[in-house]
């Protein structure tokens, strides 16, 4: 067995800046993680997430004391869905560290001899495609299926068992010799591409004849959506199929040399693996091996994204153990992102919930990365005009992973004639109002926020939210149920909603109808700061919404300031004073605000604050970090704004104080190589109650 990774060194002798762009990967990767694994909704392209992930491990290999026990790096998945049963696997079920090139696939290679006793001449793989569907994990006892798991975090999944049942090729008991009392395997599901194809085709003329239902994203959501159904017989639709190729936890191990071997033997059980699972020797042998499979990818059944190669011995693949979230004997080659040309039909906008104006190109449908793709994103206005790209244009189409397909670029030299370049809308596609983009920002935004339709139910979850106007128990279902219903346009529309109303909706009773009416009545009652905030004037959070409430006093003063009067308060710099006069000019959000006044929504109003009442800690800037004890985070920064004083992210040469709790991380690092002045708790309340 190779020797324990040595202990880590202290952080104390890393850059403060490493630490944090350290912390943001994790926290990126973790947030990917979930999207994909938990919830099937990833945003990102599988190229882009590796990226991710070579970014934090070189820095993690650079410098040892930023890899921490739970990082992306170390660790495998996401946590198992609440939805379902947990599921504790009897061995953990670890993922594939990626290669993306020969170079770093013989760099695996060397790696992998310096482990090895046997480490002459050259070593024997197994090689199969890299299916790209989900791991399942099967539980036999005494031959018979009892239990299957999805990976969940590599040590507890999610029990799919009703689901996993459909799945034909999946043997319910399995035949043959030297079966094991118990054994766990592993394996993958995936909707085959001809099934998928089907499936869609009927969906399409189901949707013309009336019907609703939707058409499958790609094969592999299709899978793992599958999987996740409550109902076995809609799961059983997809037409799922399983590949056997590995097992976990085996009493009493099988005997079998390596994993050939254990592929024939689980063969002869009823199991079916990868067809194209075989042999190959040295270096040589991968390299031709993953250059068949890629030339031939489009004659297979599945979706692939690369090749797994895994050291045949068992032996050998005992002394070279594993990590903490992989075994060292095995690599997945990823293949280069999918990519294919097609012609531009035409250029149009979709308006996010956001208010963002993404381009998106309608194209020739084309085939590309296992879906039929017409549509392709191109980010917003800034990457149109970078790439070039114009109606009628040929355009280079990519679709990596579970994403939207993107435009990578376009091919000029192709063009006919001289298309003009597409202008940005002046006016919202959604609600006609004005289209905003500054300077220095490659996104174009529509500005009717309170009345645009794309962002209504957005602005009204906000508006209703605990910390704005505070609607109890007008949530996520119900708001989509009152825009979706033609009941509410506005946030003022709430005000006016009826019993009858609320009662026609799906799962509605009286006694709800009528929690929700109490709720909304009692939210007439607030304060500017919270009314401030529910608006959703972009970028004006509860802080800065405090700030503008406490300095101006009254909404009147406040619609009126220029600003540079509005740069005047604390918290509030030159892009926010832009956004908040822009919002007090806009007709439609005045119209919204006079209505929500007429339906009876006040506060108490107060004077304007005087340069004599700014506070003691007026001009300072004070940075929070670390768990301040009986003192929220929130709490800390409305007491310091409200003092005069300002709070900032970072630590910089012009941060006054930094604010420390416990386990403060590198901001504290960070304030003593500046010469930034340390207090705690006790030493702000010092501070804040100065007089």
């Amino acid at each position: 067995m190779p020797p324990p990774d040595p202990p880590p060194p202290s952080l104390n002798s890393i850059p403060a800046e490493l630490v944090a762009e350290a912390g943001r990967l994790r926290d990126e990767i973790r947030r990917h993680d979930r999207l994909y694994h938990a919830l099937d909704r990833p945003e990102i392209e599988d190229s882009a997430y590796d990226a991710l992930k070579r970014e934090l491990r070189g820095l993690e290999q650079r410098h040892p004391g930023l890899a921490s026990a739970d990082s992306p790096t170390r660790t495998v998945g996401a946590p198992a869905s609440a939805a379902f049963s947990p599921v504790e696997h009897g061995a953990p079920m670890l993922s594939l560290d990626n290669v993306f090139d020969a170079g770093e696939m013989e760099e695996f290679d060397r790696r992998l001899a310096a482990l090895l006793d046997d480490h002459e001449g050259e070593r024997v793989y197994s090689a199969e495609p890299k299916l790209d569907g989900v791991a399942l994990s099967l539980f036999y006892e005494r031959g018979v299926l009892v239990r299957a798991a999805t990976r969940g975090d590599g040590r507890t999944g999610e029990d799919v068992t009703h689901t996993a049942l459909t799945i034909k090729s999946l043997p319910l008991r399995l035949s043959g010799g030297n079966i094991p009392d118990r054994v766990e395997i592993r394996g993958e599901v995936f909707m085959p591409l001809g099934a998928f194809k089907r499936y869609n085709e009927e969906a399409e003329k189901d949707r013309a004849e009336g019907g609703k239902r939707k058409p499958l994203v790609n094969p592999r959501n299709a899978a793992a959506g599958a999987l996740r159904q409550k109902d076995a017989a809609l799961a059983a639709q997809r037409s799922l199929e399983f590949f056997a190729h590995g097992l976990g936890l085996a009493e009493p191990m099988p005997a079998a040399s390596g994993q050939t071997a254990l592929l024939d033997l689980m063969k002869s059980w009823g199991l079916k693996p990868c067809p194209q699972a075989e042999c190959v020797t040295g270096m040589a042998g991968c390299a031709e091996y993953y250059e068949r499979i890629l030339a031939g990818r489009e004659d297979f059944d599945y979706a692939l994204d690369g090749v797994v190669f895994k050291l045949d011995r068992f032996d050998l693949r005992d002394q070279a153990g594993a990590s903490s979230h992989a075994p060292r004997w095995a690599v997945a080659r990823k293949f280069p992102a999918e990519e294919r040309t097609t012609t531009v039909r035409a250029i149009e906008y979709q308006v996010g919930r956001t208010g963002a104006l993404t381009p998106v190109a309608r194209l020739e449908p084309v085939f590309v990365g296992g879906a039929t793709v017409s549509n392709a994103t191109l980010h917003n206005y800034g990457e149109l005009l970078r790439k070039d790209v114009r109606e009628g244009d040929t355009v280079v189409v990519r679709r990596a992973g579970d994403v939207i397909p993107e435009v990578v670029r376009s091919l000029p030299e192709r063009r006919k004639g001289n298309p003009p370049v597409p202008p940005l809308p002046e006016r919202c596609p959604e609600c006609s109002s004005e289209v905003a983009r500054p300077e220095d920002e490659a996104v174009a935004r529509c500005t009717g926020g309170l009345i645009c339709p794309a962002q209504r139910k957005a602005a009204i979850l906000h508006f209703a939210s605990r910390q704005a106007m505070d609607i109890e128990g007008l949530g996520e279902v119900l708001a989509s149920q009152l825009v979706e219903q033609g009941l509410v346009e506005s946030p003022a529309d709430l005000y006016s909603l009826a019993a009858d109303q609320l009662n026609s909706l799906e799962r509605m009773a009286d006694k709800s109808s009528d929690n929700i009416l109490e709720s909304v009545e009692r939210s007439k009652s607030t304060s500017l700061a919270r009314f401030l905030y529910a608006l959703g004037i972009r970028d004006v959070g509860r802080i800065t919404a405090g700030g503008l409430a406490r300095h101006f006093g009254n909404l009147r003063a406040l619609r009126g300031a220029s600003e540079e009067e509005l740069r005047e308060v604390s918290d509030v710099g030159e892009i926010v004073a832009r956004r908040v006069h822009g919002f007090f000019r806009h007709e439609d959000n005045l119209r919204v605000i006079e209505s929500l006044r007429r339906h009876g929504v006040d506060w108490p109003e107060s004077q304007r604050a005087s340069a004599q009442q700014a506070g003691p800690l007026s001009g300072k800037t004070l940075v929070l970090t670390g768990t301040l004890e009986g003192m929220s985070r929130d709490e800390a920064r409305e007491r310091i704004v409200a003092a005069g004083g300002r709070v900032t992210s970072s630590v910089s040469k012009k941060t006054d104080y930094l604010v420390a709790g416990a386990s403060p991380g590198s901001k504290r690092a960070k304030a003593e190589q500046l010469g930034v002045e340390l207090i705690g708790r006790a030493q702000l309340l010092s501070l804040l109650e100065a007089q």
